[in-house]
């Protein structure tokens, strides 16, 4: 992959739209992310339509979560894109986690922890005997035993999670926004691109400080990728 820990959030429902951020902040990017919203409009053939914009890994962000055998035969059909990355629930458990390792062995099976959405004061009522830092740090080792080489999880949880699964394990997080950004919008729990890089990220998942300049063209959104790489 890129040296670059960008992970542009492609999130949008026009296909030109995501072909034209994709191919036009190549250079600022490490990977680019689709998420379910695009593949369920588009399918297969719009994210292949994506690779061909660029040569990006690509970071399929379905969140898979079903039992077992369910989630081994959607990762077959998706395998066939070689994405970098494809999302699964960790709470599916680690046999669920298993099967979708064995069925994408290119891939690397990416664990979802504790959505950043939620906040700690949620957890008691969704279940979850402790917060979200316990919570997402025993989610994150369960699923690296299990054979997820990625993790996501918020920034807040990142230095607990590398301690538990250790270096070898890629850790995605969102959540990120600029200091401009910061409490401004439905991520409850956030850092800047520096504390989280700091705190040991390897990839940062970012989507609206960049694609907000948009209405100002592609150069607009290169010079806000930029601006945060300049933060790191």
């Amino acid at each position: 992959m890129s040296k670059s820990p960008l992970i542009l959030a492609v999130d949008t429902d026009d296909l030109a739209t995501a072909q034209s951020w994709v191919s036009g902040l190549t250079p600022h990017l490490g990977a680019y992310k689709l998420g379910l919203e695009f593949f369920l409009k588009f399918g297969i053939a719009g994210v292949k339509s994506i690779q061909g914009a660029t040569d990006l890994p690509l970071f399929l962000d379905l969140k898979l979560h079903d039992i077992p055998n369910t989630v081994a035969a959607a990762t077959a059909q998706v395998a066939e894109l070689n994405p970098a990355f494809l999302t699964v629930h960790a709470a599916g458990g680690a046999e669920m986690i298993s099967r979708a390792v064995a069925t994408a062995p290119n891939t690397a099976i990416t664990a979802v922890t504790i959505l950043t959405s939620l906040s700690d004061d949620e957890m008691p009522a969704l279940g979850f005997a402790g917060g979200a830092l316990a919570t997402a740090t025993a989610l994150a080792k369960h699923a690296a035993e299990a054979g997820a080489r990625a993790i996501v999880c918020s920034p807040l949880e990142i230095t607990a999670i590398r301690s538990a699964v250790g270096p070898n394990i890629s850790i995605i997080t969102p959540g990120v926004r600029p200091k401009s950004m910061q409490g401004s919008d439905d991520q409850s729990r956030t850092m800047t691109p520096s504390e989280a890089i700091a705190a040991g990220a390897n990839y940062l998942v970012i989507g609206r400080p960049i694609t907000r300049a948009w209405k100002d063209g592609i150069s607009a959104m290169s010079s806000a990728a930029e601006s945060i790489l300049a933060e790191l």
